[in-house]
């Protein structure tokens, strides 16, 4: 996939489903933010295309990216224009690693000269691309949702969203940010005040494999309402299942972790809690991506964590 450094973006404007599947789990109206129908089957095409863009402009050559799954090949030739092989490079070797490990050998390669290197999440120009999720929202839904529902990785989408909120004056809009036992950084520097380092990554959602949140998406707990949850492997995978189910559409664990917010029943929790209103007029649930994931290996997590 080649593109053109005049085009004006090079993510798509993703549908807006409502879900009457999920509408009636939760008991109130679920929309869809379907990211993963983006080129690269992700949401982070958003903030790599915008960023890439931004430094071929500025006469790069070659670009390298570290990535928790299968997206950055994709969004690096979509996005820089660049052919793999050619001027671009793009190593799949580190695709396979927990990220952390994968962003060292990134950063070793981008030292040569003309090099630039793509951070997955930790960059303004990454957050600034995310904010077009929110206007793209915004210019559908008109009024803003009773909460907006996500996954945390690394802090980029949660970061990006955030910038979007306070673009379109949705602040207060709260947002569920989910993550899944083993892979929970951001929860795990919400208890401790301060961005914390994860001894290993243990979960199955490896797309949301950084041991370390980005300092800026805490720095959004004190900007917005950001309720983080925790759920585990299973109840992630239990989502993509249900999912797939209800709506037809395959997507990765790291996905299921925002969808089990629904599924789960955490979303009523909340309510009765009374950490959200017990009258949401609406649910965004950003549907992050799928392309880390096929039926074959949807049975195979199924069958390691004992799910039926």
């Amino acid at each position: 996939m080649e593109a053109s450094l005049m085009s004006p973006q090079f993510h798509v404007v993703t549908p807006l489903l409502e879900s009457w599947a999920l509408s009636q789990v939760a008991g109130t109206t679920v929309h869809l933010k379907c990211e993963n129908v983006q080129p690269a089957g992700s949401f982070k095409i958003r903030g790599i295309g915008h960023f890439c863009q931004e430094v071929a402009k500025k006469g790069c050559k070659h670009l390298v990216c570290s990535s928790g799954d299968r997206h950055a090949p994709l969004c690096l030739v979509g996005s820089s224009g660049l052919r793999a092989g050619e001027e671009g490079l793009i190593d799949s070797s580190l695709l396979k690693e927990v990220w952390d490990d994968a962003n060292m050998k990134a950063q070793e390669l981008a030292r040569q000269d003309g090099w630039v290197h793509v951070p997955p999440f930790d960059h303004p120009l990454i957050w600034e691309g995310h904010a077009s999720l929110v206007q793209e929202l915004k210019a559908v839904l008109g009024a803003p949702p009773g909460a907006l529902v996500l996954a945390v990785g690394g802090g980029g989408l949660l970061a990006g969203v955030a910038a979007g909120l306070a673009e379109v004056g949705w602040q207060h809009v709260p947002v569920i940010a989910m993550e899944t036992r083993g892979a929970h950084c951001f929860n795990a520097a919400i208890q401790a005040g301060r961005p914390v380092t994860l001894p290993a990554i243990t979960s199955v959602a490896k797309c949301l494999g950084a041991k370390t949140v980005a300092a800026r998406a805490l720095a959004c707990t004190r900007e917005c309402t950001i309720i983080s949850e925790v759920v585990q492997d299973s109840e992630a995978v239990n989502a993509v299942q249900r999912f797939l189910d209800d709506e037809r559409m395959l997507v990765e664990p790291a996905c299921g972790a925002a969808l089990a917010a629904i599924y789960s029943g955490l979303l009523g929790r909340l309510q009765a809690e009374g950490r959200l209103s017990p009258s949401l007029a609406s649910v965004v649930v950003i549907v992050c991506g799928g392309n880390s994931i096929d039926s074959r290996e949807l049975q195979a997590l199924k069958a390691q964590l004992g799910e039926s």
